[in-house]
């Protein structure tokens, strides 16, 4: 487990830099354009690489030795933080600007999330695998209480240039824990027992895993709704400067408490999880986690109080990351070692890759009928579905 502190450290460090950049980009867009369209564009092309290369990203993961495609990709992301920063700090800073550093940062992503997800079970046994993956969360979504709240207080104080800036720093702490981490020998596609590279096509290695996923119906059943969630639920979080500036009228400081107050509720669901180290009726409480997502969703989009919203988006991000660690669970702990790297890619590819169009239909929504009705048609989606598929995922238990 020695390898896993390492890494959970570095990773906490990491994501508190990179949710201080996603609240002051999305801070930025906003003051620059005054339009909520232009935060779902920009939200679009940061994941559309993620839609268009995550699959590749996943049988690369299986291929090469995931520590050391985590290194590369930590190093690509210092570039766009550091570009962020300077052509703000210089006031050249546009729209066009932030789409296209967004999109490349989309491509490293593409890579990084599969091996990302994938390297958990290098460092711990299958036994504490949920553990991992809960205490991974944790410090996900820890940083997104850590991240947004010190970004509010850094625009407000110092300017938006210095939260990218951060973010650059902190992929360091990444870095230097993949270098202490030793890993696994590696098991991967890359040779076989003689040593040779072994020649088969990406395309085949991909269909294995999509193969694995139709044929496991508990697992199809999770990837349709983690599909669902991430078209229409979790893009909420693209409007919160909306919500900030224009519907609740608390400013920077009030969108860093918005961005924490969800992470608050992530972090607590990870946690507890964490805690608890195995949950035997996971259909169950995945069914209940769901529901309490997307009704406090609903609720969240018909609020006008500053602290009902707070109340509100923790609830949120409980439901939400709690459905996500025991489905992520779930899937690690059905799939052979030999596919994981695919068939998580799948899990990303729905996960963060079909944000794009999530991301642009509540922008256009937003744009047109106002973030608020957007949120809540999207959040009477996710209710419909829990609805309509919780009969069938509750009696999951593994």
């Amino acid at each position: 487990m020695r390898d896993f502190r390492v890494f959970w450290i570095g990773q906490l460090i990491s994501f508190s830099g990179t949710w201080m950049q996603s609240t002051a980009q999305g801070w930025l867009v906003y003051s620059l354009t005054k339009s909520p369209l232009y935060l779902g564009i920009v939200a679009t092309a940061a994941s559309l690489p993620v839609l268009l290369f995550t699959l590749l990203g996943g049988v690369v993961a299986d291929r090469f030795r995931k520590r050391n495609l985590l290194i590369i990709t930590q190093s690509l992301s210092i570039l766009p933080a550091l570009l962020l920063g300077f052509m703000t700090e210089i006031r050249i800073i546009t729209p066009f600007h932030i789409i296209m550093i967004a999109f490349f940062l989309g491509m490293v992503n593409a890579f990084d999330l599969p091996a990302r997800q994938s390297f958990l079970v290098e460092m711990v046994q299958k036994g504490r695998l949920m553990n991992a993956i809960a205490l991974n969360s944790a410090a996900f979504n820890g940083a997104r209480i850590i991240g947004p709240l010190i970004a509010g207080l850094t625009i407000a104080s110092i300017g938006i240039a210095a939260c990218f800036y951060v973010n650059a720093l902190s992929f360091l702490a990444a870095i230097i824990a993949l270098l202490r981490i030793k890993g696994l020998p590696f098991r991967g596609l890359e040779f076989q027992g003689t040593g040779t590279r072994r020649i088969v096509s990406y395309l085949h290695d991909l269909g294995e895993g999509l193969r694995f996923i139709k044929d496991n119906k508990d697992i199809l059943r999770v990837m349709v709704i983690v599909a669902t969630f991430s078209l229409f639920g979790i893009p909420f979080v693209t409007l919160l400067p909306v919500f900030a500036e224009d519907i609740l009228r608390v400013g920077a400081k009030g969108l860093g408490y918005l961005g924490g107050a969800s992470g608050l509720g992530a972090f607590t669901a990870a946690f507890i999880i964490a805690y608890k180290g195995e949950i035997r009726i996971k259909g169950l409480f995945m069914s209940l986690a769901g529901l309490v997502f997307s009704i406090s969703l609903f609720s969240f989009s018909m609020s006008r109080d500053f602290y009902l919203s707070l109340v509100l988006l923790i609830l949120t991000g409980w439901g939400i990351v709690s459905f996500l660690a025991i489905g992520n669970s779930l899937i690690q702990l059905t799939v052979k070692d030999e596919l994981r790297g695919r068939v998580m890619s799948v899990y990303t590819l729905l996960f963060l890759g079909l944000s794009p169009v999530g991301n642009s239909l509540i922008g256009l929504m937003a744009n047109i009928f106002g973030a608020d009705r957007a949120i809540m048609a999207g959040s009477c989606i996710c209710i419909m579905t829990m609805l309509m598929l919780m009969k069938r995922i509750r009696g999951i238990r593994i």
